[in-house]
């Protein structure tokens, strides 16, 4: 079984949330390589790890304590970007993301003052290599109070993984036992650049990070856990996907998809689980590799 080598070093060695549940083994005999199965299936424990799009409703329901950290980058802001503010405790701009920011946030409150909605809505950080950010918007963000770190020395990382490390460096929310990273603006625009978010959910698999767009979300289900994805239909759904990443094919199962997975190899250049529906509220995810699993986000009533 091959793994992802990450290339950085991180102290956060645990996935948030872990519930300790028996291994449901995988005991079909239909596959291409036995011994890969085999491997898989002898695996005596391993832990649950629920996921919910609790931070997309305006208020959580009893019991979640999530702590949200939010990372703004540098494509359109989605609309329910205010609600993610609401529930983040730390707010980074990652470079041009500050412009995102400062053009389109009073957009989304057209009956408001533009200057108020600026003020209001400030960044505790803006990091990355400062190639975009413009000086008006830097300086802005300055003279409210925002922390400004330059890393332009560093050109061997992305900005949204300079903003991700230093959530994690953070005193507070980096040392919380339920940490969840989100990222708006996180699809769409250059492929390169949704490519190299993506990397950043591998580079730091153990950590809970969701890339958001209008239009669908995008997180990773590491290979070391069970997944319970609570599915809220208000927000998300029905057409939603499954795809191996870091390797180059997965033996997965499913439940609760209208196309189920059993034990079912999946690999670029064969079957992949894309225009798949939710037909439960709650799906259950396991497999003997990463993948990304990807939700459509519901358009809000007019």
């Amino acid at each position: 079984m091959r793994r992802i080598i990450h290339p950085v070093t991180d102290t956060h060695n645990q996935i948030r949330r872990p519930h300790q549940i028996n291994h449901l083994s995988f005991s079909s005999s239909k596959t291409k390589n036995p011994q890969q199965k085999q491997k898989f299936s002898t695996a005596i424990a391993m832990d649950l790890l629920y996921h919910s799009s609790e931070f997309l409703l305006p208020s959580f329901s009893e019991g979640m304590k999530t702590d949200y950290a939010l990372v703004i980058l540098n494509q359109p802001l989605p609309k329910f970007t205010p609600v993610l503010w609401d529930h983040a405790k730390i707010v980074l701009c990652a470079d041009g993301g500050a412009n995102r920011l400062f053009d389109e946030m009073p957009q989304l409150f057209p009956q408001q003052d533009s200057a108020f909605v600026r003020s209001k809505y400030k960044p505790d950080v803006v990091k990355g290599d400062m190639d975009s950010i413009r000086t008006e918007v830097k300086e802005f963000y300055a003279n409210l109070g925002a922390r400004i770190v330059d890393e332009s020395e560093d050109q061997d990382t992305t900005d949204l993984h300079k903003c991700v490390s230093f959530v994690l460096q953070d005193a507070i929310v980096g040392k919380s036992d339920d940490l969840c990273i989100l990222v708006a603006g996180a699809l769409g625009g250059r492929f390169d650049h949704e490519m190299g978010n993506i990397n950043v959910l591998c580079m730091f698999s153990n950590i809970r990070i969701v890339l958001l767009s209008d239009d669908c979300l995008i997180q990773l289900l590491p290979m070391t856990h069970r997944h319970e994805i609570c599915i809220l239909s208000s927000v998300e759904g029905p057409h939603c996907g499954l795809f191996p990443i870091g390797t180059a094919s997965a033996i997965a199962t499913t439940t609760g998809l209208k196309w189920d997975l059993n034990d079912t190899e999946m690999k670029f250049g064969g079957l992949i689980s894309t225009s798949n529906i939710v037909s439960e509220e709650k799906i259950t995810v396991q497999s003997d590799s990463h993948l990304l699993w990807t939700i459509e986000i519901r358009k809000p009533a007019t």
